[in-house]
Order: C-alpha cells, then structure tokens, then sequence
C-alpha cells in the first residue's frame, strides 16, 4: 500500500477561498468590460455584450464554486492497529497486586 505524503493533502481552506476570489474577479472584470463596450457598439456586437453581461454572474458564481480536483483518489496512511492494554493478572486492579501475590 502507498504511504500518503504531504503532497497529497487538498488545499488549506485560505488557499481553496483564495482560488475561489480570483476565479471570480476574473469573470466579473470580464462583465464590467462587456458593459463597457455595450456603450459602443450597436447591432449583434451590442446583443453579444449584453448576453455576456447578463450570463456572466451566474457562470461566475458556478465556476468559483467548482471544487478543484487534485487527483482522482484519496491515498489513505496504512490500516487501523488497535493496541489494547495488557490484560491485568492481578485481582484488585492495583498496580503492584501481582507483585503482592508472589
């Protein structure tokens, strides 16, 4: 079995918002620049804007969410190893009962 390393982890939930906030900034720049150019175009240019304009929040909103896949499976460390205590051979729980009966 594979041993799970460091490399492995997902992003620290700081990096995964980080991520997230530069996703979408990008897309709502993008809509600020078709609103912008609405004002100076006419005909299907001007209707392109504007469907950007309009679709853009939404696509936004649903890419930023979007988690980032690293990789396809989780490596997991080893298998669980229960260690129980010694049985106690005493008969009052004590810690030098064994030593007591000798």
């Amino acid at each position: 079995m594979k041993k799970a390393s460091i490399t492995t982890l997902g992003l620290t939930p700081e990096e995964e918002r980080r991520r997230r906030m530069i996703k979408y900034s990008v897309a709502m720049s993008v809509r600020m620049v078709c609103i912008v150019l609405m004002l100076f175009s006419r005909g299907w240019w001007l209707a392109l804007f504007a469907a950007g304009a309009i679709v853009l929040p939404y696509l936004a909103v649903v890419i930023a969410n979007t988690p980032l896949r690293t990789s396809r499976s989780v490596e997991r460390p080893g298998g669980v190893v229960q260690v129980r205590p010694p049985a106690d051979k005493g008969g009052d729980g004590s810690p030098g009962a064994e030593r007591k009966a000798s």
